[in-house]
């Protein structure tokens, strides 16, 4: 078990700031998600984590212990890049077995073997990484990483090089080995879903700052932040600014909108609808706003309908494979009591109550 811990580092290159001060302990056994934009900082936090560079100020601590400075190779960790390596003149079989030759392990074959059945590659054992796919030599160097059986896994996004479909595959293939629970893994992406679908916990980062840690549920239904909303969103939250009128709240100029749930002194706040919230269907209670649809794209099992109100640009997603005509007019629909609101200084005002708070 490793109780990796970051207390109060950053990370300055000359005048550039690449990492404000930032503290927090991640969850020992679990994956910790580092979600941010390009650029954010994702890369800068881990290379501080695994010892590949050393940070401005503040302390780097594994198991209560300082490795502050401590480079990479006196660490027992396991790395796997956007750009997969592999060792070109060994064997699949070799590259997989080559951390377990030097630990002069006495199962080597079995641990190779299952590994490799795990990542589906067993029939490639035999192959040199040249003459497999991106995908099947991705996989390679994830069995390499995973067969140093080391406490602490970075994994800096690695699917990102992938087509759609390998990156399918092998989320659902990670998703399974790291609910083992023998090691802290720490995954960088820029893709809110893969946060979602490995759970754990995720670390929100915006242009080197952290603004918010915790389970990853609770980042995304509670986001502490416009920001955080921002990140934790795709497609993106769908973002409108309301004043308050006679109790209601008028819609940047547009309708007016009940949010009995909000208890402010702020004149003006900004709502925020996640596309899925939107519908086409009405129901009791809904809000209308009439569209024209500018396009509608289909990304795996869901159709991304993007249009034109009187808001602003909007996208909903519903679920399946729909055809929605351009340039139709449309009324869509969503239930007031699922926006988020914030206040002028982005700070969270409130959020939708989820399906247990809704039964208490």
């Amino acid at each position: 078990m490793s109780h990796l811990q970051l207390s109060e580092v950053s990370k300055s290159v000359g005048a550039d700031i690449h990492l404000h001060p930032m503290s927090f302990a991640l969850q020992p056994n679990a994956v910790t998600i580092l979600l941010g934009a390009t650029q954010a900082g994702k890369t800068s936090v881990m290379r501080l984590m695994a010892g590949l560079d050393v940070p401005t100020s503040g302390s780097v601590l594994v198991d209560g212990l300082n490795v502050t400075g401590v480079p990479v190779r006196e660490r027992n960790v396991a790395m796997v890049y956007q750009q997969f390596i592999n060792y070109p003149s060994l064997t699949v079989y070799d590259n997989i077995a080559s951390p377990l030759k030097l630990r002069q392990e006495n199962n080597i074959r079995e641990q190779v073997q299952n590994l490799a059945e795990r990542l589906h590659i067993d029939p490639f054992l035999h192959r040199f990484p040249a003459e497999l796919s991106g995908g099947q030599q991705q996989r390679v160097a994830l069995a390499r990483a995973l067969a140093k059986n080391a406490p602490l896994i970075f994994l800096d996004e690695p699917l990102v090089n992938l087509d759609y479909k390998l990156r399918e595959e092998l989320r659902e293939e990670l998703s399974q080995l790291f609910a083992t629970g023998k090691s802290t893994v720490v995954y960088a992406t820029t893709d809110p879903s893969e946060a979602l679908l490995f759970g754990g916990y995720t670390a929100v980062l915006k242009e080197g700052c952290l603004l918010q840690y915790g389970p990853t549920l609770e980042v995304f239904r509670k986001p502490a932040s416009l920001d955080v909303a921002l990140a934790f969103s795709d497609p993106p939250l769908n973002v409108v600014s309301a004043q308050a009128q006679n109790g209601t709240w008028q819609l940047n100029h547009g309708p007016f909108l009940a949010l009995p749930q909000v208890k402010t002194i702020h004149t003006q706040v900004t709502l925020g609808i996640r596309a899925a919230a939107l519908r086409v269907e009405e129901k009791s209670g809904d809000m209308a706003i009439s569209g024209q649809v500018q396009l509608a794209e289909i990304s795996g099992t869901d159709t991304f309908v993007h249009f034109h109100c009187a808001l602003g640009e909007w996208v909903m997603q519903k679920t399946g494979v729909h055809f929605f005509e351009l340039g139709a007019r449309l009324t869509f629909y969503f239930d007031p009591s699922e926006a988020y609101v914030f206040a002028p200084d982005g700070a969270l005002l409130s959020a939708p109550l989820s399906m247990a708070e809704r039964r208490a």
